[in-house]
């Protein structure tokens, strides 16, 4: 995809990932770009910064008809949607003793958002016959995320769902692409640095630590190449294999930093 006089919808686009990709589509010449967070405060001051193609907008992307009401006004103002980035996210820090109310604010946001995405969009992409899905899942949909079970479980289930969507509607005209990225330095790693949460050590300790923009780099390179996962830590891919080749020695692993961790 060449981002020049796109229409670009990012949701979680007042900060971390999602600002830095407001911010790199607006460069790249995308003709509007919907910034749209929760926060709509933080996303009219992010969509000021990026300057006049940027439009916000509040929206919980927990409530379906907010998800719909956004994708049918940007619809109406621009013409189209060419790229909508279901970025939002959440983690938890907990284990399978973790409130109720955690595992469902997990699934909601990190696996139904994007149901709610599909059936928003795909109706117009697919009469088009052209448009593209981009999903934040994070390595943690192909790995794990020590340290948090809801976040590792519907990361894996976001990552699923986003390869159903590939298999089902390539051939149709929509792509669909998994942005997998391992640690990024937001507010989501720092918070649980400071929260010391183990997952968020392990995150650190596990190699580097990149910021928005350098993952925002990666995911031009990705659409650029139409590929489904787009990891800007390319050693996921080889951690995957790993993973795959030998789980026993790979939980092993993963076992042994967790007790240096904690020692």
């Amino acid at each position: 995809m060449n981002l020049t006089d796109r229409i670009v919808v990012v949701t979680g686009g007042a900060g971390g990932i999602g600002s830095a990709l407001a911010r790199r589509f607006a460069a790249e010449g995308a003709a509007a770009v919907v910034v749209a967070d929760v926060n709509a405060d933080a996303a009219r001051a992010v969509a000021a910064a990026v300057g006049p193609v940027a439009h916000p907008a509040g929206v919980d992307v927990t409530d379906e008809e907010q998800v719909r009401a956004l994708v049918a006004d940007t619809e109406q103002k621009f013409g189209r949607i060419d790229l909508f980035c279901a970025n939002a996210g959440v983690s938890t820090g907990g284990g399978v003793d973790a409130p109720d109310a955690d595992w469902d604010r997990a699934w909601r946001v990190n696996v139904l958002s994007h149901v709610y995405t599909a059936r928003a969009v795909l109706p117009a992409m697919l009469a088009r016959g052209g448009g593209h899905l981009l999903m934040t899942c994070s390595a943690a949909g192909v790995l794990t995320a020590v340290g948090d079970a809801p976040y590792t479980a519907t990361k894996h289930a976001a990552v699923a769902f986003a390869e159903w969507l590939a298999i089902t509607y390539r051939d149709r005209g929509v792509r669909v692409s998994a942005l997998c990225p391992q640690g990024v330095d937001t507010p989501m790693l720092s918070e649980g640095l400071a929260a010391g949460h183990l997952g968020a050590k392990v995150i650190a300790a596990s190699g580097a630590v990149l910021t928005p923009d350098q993952v925002a780099d990666s995911v031009i390179a990705g659409l650029a190449e139409e590929r489904f996962l787009i990891l800007p830590h390319p050693e996921v891919a080889t951690y995957a294999r790993r993973r795959a080749e030998d789980p026993d020695g790979w939980q092993a692993g993963l076992r042994k930093l967790v007790r240096r961790l904690t020692a």
